[in-house]
């Protein structure tokens, strides 16, 4: 009896050193198991893009970071075919001598765009190499998407007479924006509510992911304007209302994906 359950114990253990984790983060597998998920058919990278910066008195520093990783993951299990790659932390984010930008606030971090770009263009190369065919950057901030869009098109065009394609989707900011926004108007709110920095809509969308980023009891000094780095008003943000955006994100960004790796 003590042997078979013995014999039970060595198997459970050899078929838990077999099994890889069920993740789709990158950092989470071993070398080994990525070959053979690219081998298998997961050939889509994702590449998540915060960036370290103020959103007022009442949101964490990495708001976009922990979204833009959140947003990965669920797209990525429902895309079925891919993996998600470390957040890109540091992005350009204004000036350093004189400050300008977000660059005003304590805690914002900022890089010069051109090692921004050539970071971006390292890791689409580094996953050409190691087998994936759609490399998609999950931009989270506004403020570099037209470097997105250079990054890829360089690629795509030094890669054009392969089968490996780049993509900076405009879908996933613009559902998280634009989406987002009507769906906030069509309920009554309004434009200097729904905001474009640190309002009801972004404030909403982070409580919806992770409520930890969020000072509730600072959302009355946050209303008070744009010198405290906020512009909306995020008094009647809630978590039920940034669901509604989470929604229209995932599905936007899974249907251009898809519609985009069609293409290739």
């Amino acid at each position: 009896m003590r042997a078979l359950s013995l014999l039970v114990l060595l198997l459970a253990a050899a078929v838990a050193r077999a099994a890889p984790p069920d993740s789709v983060f990158l950092e989470d597998l071993t070398s080994t198991e990525v070959h053979a998920a690219t081998q298998s058919g997961k050939t889509t990278i994702l590449i998540p893009i915060g960036g370290t910066e103020q959103s007022g008195p009442h949101i964490a520093l990495g708001k976009h970071d922990a979204r833009a990783r959140w947003f990965a993951e669920a797209i990525a299990r429902k895309l079925g075919n891919a993996l998600v790659a470390p957040v890109i932390a540091y992005v350009p984010e204004g000036a350093i001598d004189p400050p300008t930008g977000h660059m005003r606030f304590a805690g914002t971090i900022t890089i010069p765009v051109e090692a921004f770009e050539k970071t971006l263009e390292s890791a689409a190369r580094s996953f050409r190499l190691h087998g994936f065919k759609d490399i998609v950057f999950l931009g989270d901030h506004g403020g570099y998407r037209k470097s997105l869009a250079r990054v890829a098109a360089r690629l795509d065009k030094e890669w054009a007479h392969t089968s490996v394609r780049v993509h900076a989707l405009p879908e996933y900011y613009e559902a998280q924006t634009r989406g987002f926004a009507q769906i906030l108007r069509s309920k009554g709110y309004s434009e200097r509510q729904i905001g474009v920095h640190a309002g009801l809509a972004d404030t909403s969308l982070t409580l919806a992911i992770d409520p930890r980023l969020v000072r509730t009891d600072r959302l009355d000094e946050a209303a008070e304007g744009k010198s405290n780095g906020v512009h909306g008003d995020p008094r009647e943000s809630s978590a039920a209302l940034g669901r509604l955006g989470v929604d229209l994100v995932v599905e936007k960004a899974v249907a251009a994906i898809r519609k985009a790796a069609a293409r290739r």
